[in-house]
């Protein structure tokens, strides 16, 4: 069996912005994101914003980044790629400038013939169906929809006027609402004209002095409107999937939804199960723009992005989670546990399989050879990618170590490294594309070794890349086998740019030989027609909780992770719409569901 653990074990490029939007000076970070993964002549390709290349693989475990030519719009943002008659089409978007597209048979070696474009547009998708007609949808804003339209096979040029096909719709749709846990609801009508004026007054301005084109941006910033945006279109069982994203790519409820029409420009209804991909708990949280494809054995697979948002708002990840459609046609994805390790076979796997291995360092004890304030060692495992431990320099006798508590069987291992404010100079030209930046183009190393004890004295090796010329700054260490530990210590460490060493998590994952969880006791209430409020009480035996929600209650498709008992407000209700709800808890030793109730 092969494992893999999200975010993806994938090499994340430096990226030096220096977007004026983003005020005065350079702020450095690693980024990918809006992914489009496909499956061409028996091997998977992911293609993610700002990486210069692509990952390739043979199992959807192990990638490879390989390099794409220059050619390519490589600074343009959300490339999209589909496989249309033996050729895979590639293009990428910038909103004011005309994009043009590009075909290849060989997307390693190329060559790439250009296609000319008619036209600008952000967040591509390319679909072509069955009947051999091919459509195209796009569309970033909080002012307006997802467009749709049909293209001439031949040139990839539209046959018509595009149509409007998905309007956001935040005070009935609540994972559309923007902020952390969708906890800011949109201005309507007047309250949110007295914005727009309070807006121009205090910059001195009138309405006449806007241009036309920015008031509806302006009025869709003002009025907490979502980005609908990411379009990815599927075919199963003749119903057309039009999947989007929002509310917006630096909130942890960053999600997929999906609209279904018998035809593929509509007219769309939102389906039932929505949102489909939505992970706003755990290490590291976020779920939306992505693409849904099938692999070599016809299971559905969903690559989406997950945020870390700190250093930059677009400081960004990729996960992937098993995905699929029900007997009723509703489309979902398991994130459940979805940053834990999962288990991909050759043969038919269940996509609601529970994790094999549990989590064993959440709130364990940790140390360190040194820490900056603020970053203490305790940070690397209160499973929050969002702080870190960091090393108050950038010696090689750093050290970092996590006290389990006892002795436990140990199976993975994720390294998490974070970068803290990053002060260097641009190592290359800044170029402008959908905003102004320099991609890393250097081949940079992230090294370290990993040890165990049983002892807290005598230490054993798991794994040495202390010489490594790889930067993988999201380390996964598998042992199927199993090894008996209780210490883990993480050292020899080198990052790059020289940087003092910052690991947000250092996660642990295996097996306890104690008791589950007894079943978690608590409450679900509908305190809105887009909110519930879950209680859950308090029990001594639990390390977190999964709370479950959805439709029936064989179809819980949603889940939250949380770490702490009590309240936790869910904002992701659809109005008119009735939900059922269980929490499930679990500790190192495993998963205890609970009993499922009406909100």
């Amino acid at each position: 069996m092969k494992y893999y653990c999200n975010p993806l074990n994938v090499n994340y490029r430096y990226q030096f912005n220096a977007d004026p939007r983003r005020g005065s000076g350079m702020q450095i970070c690693r980024e990918a994101a809006d992914p489009s993964m496909i499956c061409f002549q028996g091997r998977y390709y992911i293609f993610a914003s700002m990486t210069l290349g692509v990952w390739v693989s043979d199992d959807l475990v192990n990638w490879e980044n390989h390099r794409l030519p220059d050619t390519l719009p490589l600074y343009d943002y959300a490339p999209d790629v589909r496989v249309v008659d033996g050729w895979v089409y590639f293009c990428a978007s910038r909103r004011d400038t005309i994009c043009d597209r590009y075909r290849t048979q060989d997307i390693l070696n190329g060559p790439y013939e250009k296609l000319p474009g008619s036209f600008p547009f952000w967040d591509p998708n390319l679909f072509a169906d069955e009947d051999g007609r091919v459509y195209f949808y796009w569309g970033s804003s909080n002012s307006t929809p997802i467009w749709g339209v049909e293209l001439d096979p031949a040139t990839m040029l539209p046959l018509g006027k595009p149509k409007a096909l998905i309007e956001s719709r935040p005070g009935e749709i609540g994972y559309e609402r923007v902020g952390e846990d969708n906890s800011i609801p949109p201005i309507f009508g007047q309250e949110l004209e007295k914005e727009y004026q309070s807006f121009l007054a205090g910059r001195g301005m009138c309405d006449e002095q806007i241009p036309a084109d920015m008031k509806p941006m302006i009025r869709g910033m003002l009025s907490h409107a979502p980005f609908i945006e990411g379009a990815w279109m599927d075919k199963h069982n003749g119903i057309y999937y039009l999947q989007y994203a929002c509310p917006g790519a630096e909130y942890n409820v960053y999600s997929d939804g999906v609209y279904i029409s018998e035809h593929p420009l509509g007219p769309f209804v939102l389906a039932e199960n929505n949102p489909y991909s939505y992970h706003p708990g755990g290490f590291m949280p976020g779920a939306g723009h992505g693409s849904t494809m099938q692999d070599r054995q016809n299971r559905w697979w969903h690559t989406s992005t997950m945020r870390i948002s700190v250093n930059h708002p677009f400081e960004r990840r990729v996960g992937l989670w098993p995905a699929g459609f029900d007997e009723d046609g509703e489309l979902f994805c398991n994130q459940r546990y979805g940053d834990w390790p999962m288990a991909v076979g050759e043969t038919f796997d269940d996509p609601w399989q529970e994790p094999e291995w549990m989590l064993l360092s959440a709130g364990k004890s940790a140390a360190a050879s040194s820490q900056a304030e603020g970053h203490e060692a305790c940070r690397a495992t209160e499973e929050n990618v969002q702080t870190w431990w960091r090393a108050e320099s950038n010696r090689r006798d750093e050290w970092l170590t996590v006290d389990l508590g006892r002795l436990f069987d140990v199976h993975a291992v994720q390294i998490n490294f974070a970068d803290d404010q990053i002060d260097i100079s641009c190592p290359g030209e800044i170029r402008s594309g959908s905003q102004a930046r320099y991609i890393e183009e250097n081949d940079l190393y992230t090294r370290w070794k990993l040890e165990a004890s049983c002892d807290g004295e005598n230490w054993f090796v798991i794994e040495d890349k202390s010489m490594a010329e790889t930067d993988l700054s999201h380390d996964l260490v598998v042992r199927e086998e199993g090894f008996t530990a209780r210490w883990l210590r993480l050292s020899d460490m080198e990052v790059p740019y020289g940087q003092a060493p910052c690991v947000s998590g250092l996660r642990v994952f295996g097996i306890g030989s104690g008791d589950k969880p007894a079943k978690p006791d608590f409450t679900a209430i509908r305190t809105g027609e887009l909110d519930m409020e879950v209680k859950i009480m308090p029990q001594s035996d639990a390390v977190g909780y999964n709370i479950l929600f959805g439709s029936s209650p064989d179809k819980l498709y949603h889940s939250y992770m949380v770490f702490t008992s009590g309240k936790k407000r869910i904002g992701a209700l659809i109005a008119g719409r009735n939900y059922c709800v269980r929490v499930d808890a679990f500790n190192e030793c495993g998963i205890t569901r609970g009993k499922t109730i009406d909100e």
